[in-house]
């Protein structure tokens, strides 16, 4: 079975960078404060989806997605697992994976937010998200060259594919990378 470890030496077996790490562990941490709210039951499974999401990014960003289904096959990934880490991508990539349950909408709606609030928080002086406003972020949301690679238009979508405001996502993204930012201390 498919634990929260063995997902994380997955994603490190294709993935060397440090900011390829620290973003899976931020939306895999970042899943897991959304499943205690939402599906606590499978906040493990949330997590993985999270930690492995990414897996193929680095190696084979033209490939990204879809590559991805080759190698979590061939790490013995349950397919369930697979469909739904790659469902971030819909409409992006060529990701055959349309986000249907919540857990994969909420990892299409987070996936570009965890970038945007980590790069918004890079640039304060704390270098932290614990003294991070909404409005911080929404004032980062709206100047489209900050973090340019942080699609806004995914953002947006994911929020409505919830049913849920901007706003609402924003903040509650903010507090799951709070959480995520103090477990790593």
């Amino acid at each position: 079975m498919l634990n929260l470890s063995t997902a994380e030496a997955i994603m490190r077996k294709y993935n060397q960078e440090a900011f390829h790490i620290q973003h899976a562990h931020a939306v895999s941490g970042t899943m897991g404060y959304f499943a205690k709210k939402l599906d606590p039951v499978k906040e493990e499974h949330w997590r993985i989806v999270g930690m492995l999401h990414d897996t193929d990014f680095e190696q084979f960003p033209d490939e990204h997605c879809v590559k991805g289904i080759e190698l979590l096959q061939a790490e013995g990934v349950p397919e369930d697992i697979i469909r739904s880490a790659l469902s971030h991508g819909w409409g992006m990539t060529n990701s055959p994976f349309e986000p249907e349950h919540i857990m994969e909408k909420v990892l299409f709606a987070v996936d570009e937010l965890t970038g945007l609030i980590w790069a918004a928080a890079l640039m304060r002086p704390s270098k932290s998200t614990m003294d991070m406003e909404l409005s911080s972020v929404k004032k980062k949301f709206k100047d489209k060259k900050f973090a340019a690679g942080c699609s806004r238009e995914t953002i947006a979508k994911g929020a409505e594919m919830l049913g849920w405001s901007l706003d609402e996502l924003m903040s509650e993204t903010i507090l799951a990378m709070r959480e995520v930012e103090n477990a790593s201390k």
